[in-house]
């Protein structure tokens, strides 16, 4: 598959690209500086330099070219107001548009499990942070193109364990970055898993039978 991240300079973009890149896959992606695209490019990673905020959704579209899919995990992280809007609204919006002018059919999105953090006395802008990801996971879910939403519990940067629980609706406790890039990985390559929303959990199931599990026969 030729794959383009919107979002490979992040944690969860990064794992992705390489898991990828082990299979066999091409993988390609958005960065913001000259110098990021010369790391990605040693790696075997061919990248368009853009900023995502500004850049028209012509020129997204024409950064993506012929990508079988196209994985959005860019993420503000509970910044500023002005940070979440343009990156986790409305740079989803942009994404959908670019990869509909694109032609390209399949659009997967990294967001985020809506019980995250409920435990805690949130801020305004975190608050903010997770009424933008609803509102992004709406606007996917409503367009008209193959989509899949993937909603990670907690992300840690432990070692991936390998298994996972996956399904339209589970607990929230936390996953490794490691195994949500493996899922994401498995998935891509599971065409029948189609206009999803997947939540994702540490869990016993073997990621790959966790994902085929989830198939619509």
């Amino acid at each position: 598959m030729d794959v383009f991240i919107i979002g490979i300079t992040g944690k969860v973009g990064g794992l992705l690209a390489r898991t990828l890149l082990a299979k066999g896959d091409t993988v390609r992606g958005l960065v913001r500086r000259d110098e990021q695209r010369a790391e990605l490019a040693e790696q075997g990673i061919d990248a368009v330099v853009g900023d995502l905020a500004s850049m028209t959704v012509e020129a997204l579209a024409t950064a993506l070219g012929n990508a079988d899919a196209v994985v959005f995990s860019a993420g503000s992280n509970g910044g500023s107001r002005e940070a979440t809007k343009a990156i986790d609204e409305d740079g989803v919006a942009k994404a959908i548009a670019a990869t509909r002018h694109a032609g390209v059919a399949r659009l997967a999105l990294v967001s985020v499990l809506p019980e995250s953090w409920r435990e805690r006395d949130l801020g305004d802008e975190v608050e903010y942070y997770f009424a933008a990801k609803k509102k992004a996971d709406i606007a996917l879910s409503r367009s008209d193109l193959d989509w899949l939403i993937l909603r990670p519990s907690l992300l840690v940067d432990d070692p991936g364990s390998g298994t996972i629980s996956l399904g339209p609706a589970e607990f929230h406790d936390q996953v490794a970055r490691a195994d949500v890039a493996e899922t994401l990985a498995e998935v891509l390559h599971e065409p029948r898993i189609s206009r999803q929303i997947l939540e994702l959990n540490t869990g016993p199931t073997p990621i790959r039978d966790a994902v085929s599990t989830n198939v619509r026969r």
